[in-house]
């Protein structure tokens, strides 16, 4: 591995303490689950100062706590099995929690600052790119790879801690716990008074598990051999403020007061500004369908609802459509309530419908989650998950940003800021609507750029 200052010190595989085979699990994968098949896994990586101490003992902790950690969430320590339906042409999936482990890289970059990982402007760099474990890792690559990659890189003044994690295991509200959890044990140093791994147990009935794929569609697409056309792409962290989001709301709801009895959220304000902003300069036509599309936790959704950190994946990508004349002309607040009203009909019926369905007719797992012509948003975690709390023994971090996976046009990582009540929004866009947005008065009136 090289590229961006990064060098690879090692690689190595980290196993649950007690890595014995007795008695393993086995986790069959839901429609939900499997939907997500040729997805990009998902990274994340959190920005520390330097601790005083020796790396080499700082690494050793880390390896030391992290195994701790994996037999408390063994899911992660197992392995994608694939199996072959000769009768009807498929294949089957599911998770052997055999204990094989996690992968550990230890890199280093050391002459690379946190000033340069925090741009003033917002900006986010080309070379970050590097300090995150996952090249073009699927879920469907878990049969041959580890479904946690965990990447530690020791900078000149800080600390980049990232991860990648195969999404048919986990979401984010999964992943966080586990994060949250091997941070405590690193700085205690002690994995005693941890209740055992609740697995999200979720399998409708009328389903037949495990669930045949056609080999079609759990194959990789071939790389394309054309030359895009589509234009470059960069990366912007836009700040919210408590104030900036209160604004927002309360400018929403004024908007919708008189025609509606529904209440819009800050985030569901803050995206539907995101949307309008981006939308209004992304050159689609005024007649164009554009889509809105968030991620929806399902645990409290479903009928009986499931304990709220159960472990698994528990989430299901939906759409708010609408007209770019209407997403415009409309107004915030009609865009913000067209989000809650997504976000209110995803009900224990909507998700029964979806998984029937999906397995009548599995096709297009590999159609991906954007649009290449620019009418799409896609809205990927959530400031509710609490990432400045991880302290794994040298102090809390200082900031937040997320790898490239699932990079297209219109993808808006949102994260919990670092002052309290606030929001940074990580978004993935052409070069050109980034120039547009960044002169947008509209845009800029409620948004804080650092």
């Amino acid at each position: 591995m090289a590229g961006g200052g990064v060098v690879l010190v090692s690689s190595s595989i980290v196993r649950p303490v007690n890595s014995s085979q007795s008695g393993r699990t086995k986790i069959h994968l839901t429609p939900f689950d499997l939907s997500l098949l040729q997805f990009d896994y998902p990274q994340r990586g959190l920005l520390f100062s330097k601790p005083d101490s020796d790396f080499h003992l700082i690494i050793s902790r880390l390896k030391d706590s992290l195994s701790l950690a994996l037999e408390i969430y063994f899911p992660f320590a197992g392995r994608l099995v694939k199996t072959e339906n000769l009768e009807d042409d498929t294949v089957s999936f599911f998770i052997d929690c055999d204990g094989s482990g996690a992968r550990f890289l230890h890199t280093e970059a050391k002459s690379v600052s946190v000033s340069d990982i925090l741009q003033p402007d917002g900006s986010v760099p080309d070379f970050l790119k590097y300090f995150f474990p996952a090249d073009d890792f699927k879920s469907c690559d878990g049969v041959s790879l580890p479904l946690l990659v965990i990447q530690v890189t020791e900078m000149k003044d800080g600390v980049f801690i990232s991860f990648c994690y195969n999404h048919m295991v986990a979401d984010g509200v999964s992943m966080w716990s586990f994060f949250d959890t091997w941070s405590k044990i690193c700085s205690t140093g002690s994995c005693f008074n941890y209740k055992p791994l609740v697995l999200k147990g979720w399998f409708l009935e009328g389903i037949d598990y495990p669930i045949h794929v056609p080999v079609s569609e759990a194959e990789r697409s071939p790389p394309s051999r054309e030359p895009s056309s589509v234009p470059i792409t960069k990366e912007w962290i836009f700040h919210f403020t408590k104030k900036n989001i209160s604004d927002l709301k309360a400018k929403a709801n004024s908007e919708i007061a008189s025609s509606s009895d529904l209440e819009v959220s800050s985030l569901q304000a803050v995206s539907a500004h995101m949307w309008r902003s981006i939308i209004r300069h992304s050159g689609v036509s005024r007649e164009q369908k554009t889509h809105c599309r968030l991620v929806v936790d399902l645990r409290q959704r479903v009928n009986p609802p499931l304990e709220k950190d159960c472990f698994g994946n528990m989430v299901y990508l939906s759409s708010a459509i609408t007209t770019v004349e209407e997403l415009l002309d409309r107004g915030l607040g009609e865009a913000a309530l067209q989000i809650r009203k997504l976000v209110s009909s995803q009900t224990n019926e909507t998700c029964k419908s979806f998984a029937e369905d999906w397995v009548r007719n599995i096709k297009n797992l590999n159609s991906g989650i954007g649009s290449k012509v620019g009418n799409t948003i896609v809205i990927a975690s959530s400031p509710r998950f609490e990432v400045y709390n991880k302290d794994f023994g040298w102090g809390k971090p200082i900031a937040i940003r997320a790898g490239p996976s699932n990079s297209i046009n219109g993808k808006l990582s949102v994260f919990q800021g670092i002052s309290e009540g606030s929001i940074d929004v990580q978004a993935i866009l052409w070069g050109d609507v980034i120039v547009k947005l960044l002169a947008d008065l509209e845009f800029l009136e409620h948004v804080t750029i650092a």
